[in-house]
């Protein structure tokens, strides 16, 4: 992050993380790691970073504990959903002295995004497809919000995404090695969404050893261990490891000959893709969720649809080069560049506040002409165009360049919000009054 230099628009952020896990976590636990790296990035950029999660927490930042400790780490087991409005209330109180609120609270921060005097944009880690979640956005379609790929939010087409960020992480220090290994890897939870079970067929049929890195907690998880995962490991196929802190997790991935991931669950990104392409292993993924978005075929591994596929696919891994998949996705994922991509995010929604100073609409006579409702300025492409990634690997090779990224991108959100049709008192509305 050193490389890419201090930012001349320092801006007050507050990040607001879910306070079941710390930030970074120990062991399992993904969005607060993203979390962890975006505070990092932007306290190292120059930005002032106030940290909203639990009192255990280590990223960069002044830290504004939710709680005393994280509360799974803990023992609780119950429904985080109240723990998580008080986290909402907590920011409701002190928005004000910020100048831009980044929550990662799902929907439970939705409404006061709409009502806050401060701009707060959110991102969304999960999926946004069942549980009520459809009618949410649908209500909630004036707040702006972040995807983390394209396949998350292809079922809410008109809400106010203004970007698409893909998840960066400092991988530089990943282990790696440039020859195949001899074992597969599966990392993740004991779940059936997660291919688990076609991971262990896959191992029996090719005879290769799988080696399995996985959280076991829940009564289900521990069900299917049963059921599925300890004959596996009575019969010589499977090695369990359980959870593993990063230490032992990123070696495993560096010297598998593969990773499965082979669950039919639409992952909304994919961490561990992005961990084991960075430590120079190929990933062998099922089509769905947004794996076909970090995985290039033939290149970084492969996407299949079976068990046939995944057959396949197993006899072209040695064919891939490792060093490649490395160095493509310390390009593609690193922290610098979704710390640069937040920036040009933050810069368009302040900007857009500053220019209406978001007043919420007034009742008018029916007689009167209705403003034109538009969303906040959308950056240009589906993974914020307005800083495309060669551009941001190339500022991170020359620290000098980043000054011009950024103003670049300051210039894009302006000229995007300056293009967006006004209404009859010449301002840009941001509220989304058509709910056709």
């Amino acid at each position: 992050m050193g490389s890419l230099g201090k930012t001349t628009s320092r801006l007050r952020i507050a990040l607001v993380a879910p306070p079941m896990k710390s930030v970074p976590p120990v062991g399992y636990g993904g969005t607060e790691r993203v979390v962890a790296a975006l505070a990092d990035g932007l306290h190292a950029r120059g930005h002032d970073v106030t940290l909203f999660a639990s009192g255990d927490s280590t990223a960069s930042g002044t830290l504004e504990p939710l709680a005393p400790v994280a509360l799974w780490d803990a023992g609780y087991r119950g429904d985080v959903s109240a723990y998580m409005q008080l986290a909402a209330a907590r920011i409701g109180r002190e928005a004000d002295r910020f100048d831009i609120v980044h929550s990662h609270l799902e929907y439970h921060g939705f409404l006061l995004a709409r009502n806050a005097r401060t701009p707060i944009v959110s991102t969304l880690h999960g999926r946004l497809d069942a549980c009520g979640l459809p009618e949410l956005l649908n209500e909630f379609r004036d707040i702006p919000l972040v995807a983390i790929s394209e396949n998350q939010r292809r079922w809410a087409p008109d809400n106010n995404w203004v970007a698409t960020i893909h998840h960066g992480l400092p991988l530089d220090a990943m282990p790696h090695r440039s020859s195949p290994g001899e074992y597969l890897a599966v990392v993740g939870r004991i779940s059936p969404e997660k291919g688990l079970v076609e991971a262990i067929e896959l191992a029996r049929r090719s005879g290769m050893r799988l080696r399995i890195a996985a959280k076991l907690h829940r009564p289900e998880e521990h069900a299917m261990f049963e059921s599925d995962v300890r004959p596996a490991i009575d019969d010589g196929t499977a090695e369990f490891l359980g959870e593993l802190e990063a230490e032992q997790r990123d070696p495993l991935l560096a010297g598998a000959f593969a990773t499965l991931m082979l669950g039919a669950w639409p992952e909304p990104f994919g961490l561990v893709a992005i961990e084991s392409l960075a430590a120079g292993t190929p990933v062998i993924a099922r089509r769905a969720g947004a794996l076909p978005e970090i995985i290039e075929p033939g290149v970084d591994g492969f996407i299949v649809d079976d068990l046939l596929e995944a057959e396949l696919a197993l006899t072209r891994i040695a064919a891939l080069d490792r060093r490649l998949i490395r160095e493509r996705a310390l390009e593609r994922f690193s922290t610098g560049r979704m710390v640069l991509d937040y920036e040009a995010v933050y810069a368009a929604v302040i900007e857009s506040r500053n220019r209406e100073r978001l007043t919420i609409p007034v009742m008018v006579p029916v007689s009167a002409a209705a403003p034109t409702s538009v969303a906040l300025p959308t950056l240009a492409s589906p993974s914020v165009a307005a800083l495309p990634v060669s551009a941001v690997n190339a500022g991170e090779r020359n620290g000098g360049q980043s000054e011009l990224r950024e103003s670049r991108a300051r210039q894009q959100a302006a000229a995007s919000v300056a293009e967006r049709p006004r209404d009859r008192n010449g301002s840009v509305p941001i509220w989304h009054e058509d709910r056709r």
